[in-house]
């Protein structure tokens, strides 16, 4: 691995880092095409629901900062495969479960197990990577989430139709199990890639990450862009439902709402590698996201339910170039080399944290209301906020 400028050897490494990346988004976004399914078969209620889409997201909104000291400690490699084995341990235990509580407390398992592969990629990635594709690379690890959430709803209706729930958590557990021998074979050795880190004890590296302003800028701004994100997304099949959308059609509408999110993902590696500044992708990202879901949401707007739709791929599409451009900076931002792992786990737990609150928000507003009309004003606001945020992001420069 001397040279991770374009061979064979060096993009196959890569590839299977970006695989990973899909597997772990499929056990995140496993959940919205079985809710109603396990709704029937454990009786849980709409917020249940909402609990249980985000509540993979609680082992990163508590425990992602130490997750991401480990990892650099540990090794990205060997971080990335624990990942992978957890998510099938987890999954597999899970298509045994008998009752929400052991469901639940799985999901917070599957969680660790999603950050484990989540964290260590983008500093992983930097490694196998020359440093001028860096950007380009890292606006496809962007697209990981999307794509994951897009094939777990193109899915897995059909997997739910001939094998149950139980089926579909087996599945995407032998997928993780046979992700993680692939890795296990081609990706390299911590200790065969280029040493990049200076070894020096997790507390420096943790005073470091925590004492500078551009981890945390990246951290909230992905807080913002999450919650609103997989709340809007995680329920579509919900909403549908309950405005008597023909259930041939749910899954495929739901599935091309986050697909398109890679758009902007990858749309934003590419701006950044051509020197486009990271605040203005940003803006538009956000602003997207807040117009978009106002007009497919507020009934005040004078949209038919096409117009409406088209404005949730905006929301999702354009939305895109917000975490795409977040990742490369969480590179850039961080305080050091041996930071970059540590400033991912602090994004992400911010990150976990708003998937974590948004999803059982919107649900619980959603059942006062009786309808999902003020989905879109909570959008807005997380937007407006992540546009303020990107405003001092764009004041703050590497020091490194």
């Amino acid at each position: 691995m001397s040279s991770p400028a374009g061979s064979f050897s060096s993009r196959v490494p890569c590839i299977l880092v970006l695989v990973a990346g899909v597997v772990a988004a499929l056990h995140a976004g496993k959940i919205p095409p079985a809710v109603p399914a396990l709704r029937t078969a454990l009786g849980l209620s709409l917020v249940e629901a909402g609990f249980l889409i985000s509540l993979m997201q609680i082992a990163g909104a508590t425990v992602g900062l130490a997750i991401g000291l480990a990892t650099g400690s540990v090794g990205l490699r060997r971080s990335l495969i624990a990942g992978l084995l957890l998510l099938a341990l987890a999954g597999f235990a899970g298509g045994f479960a008998d009752g929400a509580l052991a469901l639940l407390a799985l999901r917070a398992l599957e969680g660790a197990g999603f950050l484990l592969v989540a964290m260590p990629a983008p500093a992983l990635l930097r490694q196998l990577v020359a440093p001028d594709r860096l950007s380009a690379v890292l606006g496809l690890w962007g697209a990981y989430m999307p794509v994951g959430t897009a094939l777990a709803l193109l899915t897995g209706p059909a997997v739910l139709a001939s094998t149950g729930w139980r089926g579909w958590w087996w599945w995407l557990a032998a997928l993780a199990l046979v992700t993680a021998f692939f890795a296990w074979r081609l990706i390299p050795a911590d200790t065969s890639l280029p040493s990049r880190t200076s070894g020096r004890p997790w507390q420096q590296r943790l005073r470091d990450t925590l004492q500078h302003r551009g981890p945390w800028l990246v951290a909230l701004s992905f807080a913002c862009y999450s919650s609103q994100w997989l709340a809007v997304v995680g329920f579509l099949p919900e909403i549908y439902a309950a405005a008597r959308v023909s259930a041939t059609w749910i899954a495929p509408l739901t599935a091309l709402a986050a697909a398109v999110n890679m758009i902007g993902n990858i749309a934003a590696g590419r701006c950044l590698a051509r020197g486009m500044a990271a605040h203005h992708l940003l803006w538009m990202g956000f602003g997207a996201m807040g117009l978009g879901a106002v007009l497919a949401f507020v009934p005040a707007t004078p949209l038919g339910p096409e117009a409406r739709y088209l404005a949730i791929l905006v929301f999702s599409a354009v939305g895109g170039l917000v975490p795409g451009t977040l990742f490369t900076l969480a590179v850039r931002l961080a305080p050091s080399t041996d930071t970059i792992a540590t400033t991912v786990g602090w994004t992400q737990q911010l990150s976990a944290l708003g998937q974590l609150i948004g999803p059982p928000l919107v649900a619980w507003i959603a059942a006062q209301a009786g309808g999902w009309q003020w989905t879109g004003v909570l959008a807005a606001l997380a937007s407006a906020a992540g546009v303020v945020i990107a405003i001092r992001l764009a004041q703050v420069r590497p020091i490194r």
